[in-house]
């Protein structure tokens, strides 16, 4: 196996979490069919070889925290704490265009099929709330679209709900689609983006995680930084702003 992509964050005897790259799978899907690395071949790997439970998901690629249960009990009782509404969640997103201050967004989202192709399964519409705080704004002096400059802003999202694929269908939603987002975000922006750094990579990282411990019920608060990749490119920011708002300590300048 090649040297393991996960970054070890925090273990206890029932728990592992762990900083997951972008464009690494979580597990086999239908539709990477192609795909032979996953997070949890590699989760299990610093578990000594022991099989790990998933308590929650990251989409492909999305990078950030990323918590596993080492056993099945412990995964039940997660998942119950789950479902009812227990674990909060913080994202950092770098997004298109001025938002306001902060904001919540109450917008009722349809189910994904698992198999895109399938056309016969009911899309349900499902309660969908996300929350947000802006952390920094910029405006670079060049015209990507239709204006002589281009604005972005750094969000910090909570997701009060767990749908797919929330927090880029969210952003969308409101016109400042999280850059990066090949399925809902503006191509010449990330194409922009891509050119400028190299890469091109989802703006969108999970780094933070609170929840009651499943056995000692104690408050447990998990941070993982956003990695290099994230980093860089938030160099679009001046440093003062990002120190203003808090951030500087977590992505450097």
């Amino acid at each position: 196996m090649p040297d393991n992509p996960l970054r070890e964050i925090y273990r206890d005897e029932w728990l592992l979490a762990v900083h997951k790259p972008a464009g690494l799978l979580l597990h086999r899907s239908p539709i990477d069919r192609h795909e032979t690395e996953f997070a949890l071949q590699y989760a299990r790997a610093l578990n000594g070889g022991e099989h790990v439970y998933p308590v929650h998901r990251l989409d492909r690629p999305t990078s950030g925290l990323l918590l596993f249960a080492r056993d099945p009990h412990t995964a039940s009782l997660l998942g119950k704490s789950l479902m009812a509404g227990h674990f909060s969640k913080g994202y950092l997103a770098l997004v298109r265009g001025w938002v306001a201050a902060s904001g919540e967004i109450d917008h009722p989202l349809r189910d994904h099929s698992i198999d895109r192709r399938d056309k016969t399964t009911e899309q349900v519409l499902r309660q969908a709330l996300t929350r947000y705080r802006c952390l920094a704004q910029t405006e670079i002096p060049l015209a990507i679209e239709n204006f002589p400059s281009s604005r972005y802003s750094l969000l910090e999202l909570n997701p009060v709900t767990g749908r797919k694929h929330q927090l880029r269908r969210h952003m969308q939603h409101i016109s400042h689609p999280i850059i990066g987002d090949t399925n809902y975000g503006r191509t010449r922006h990330n194409h922009y983006f891509a050119q400028r750094f190299g890469s091109s990579r989802l703006m969108l990282a999970a780094t933070s995680l609170r929840l009651p411990h499943p056995i000692s019920g104690q408050d447990l608060v998990l941070q993982a930084a956003p990695d290099e990749d994230f980093i860089v490119r938030l160099g679009i920011f001046d440093s003062q702003d990002l120190a203003l708002s808090g951030q500087q300590g977590i992505v450097g300048n």
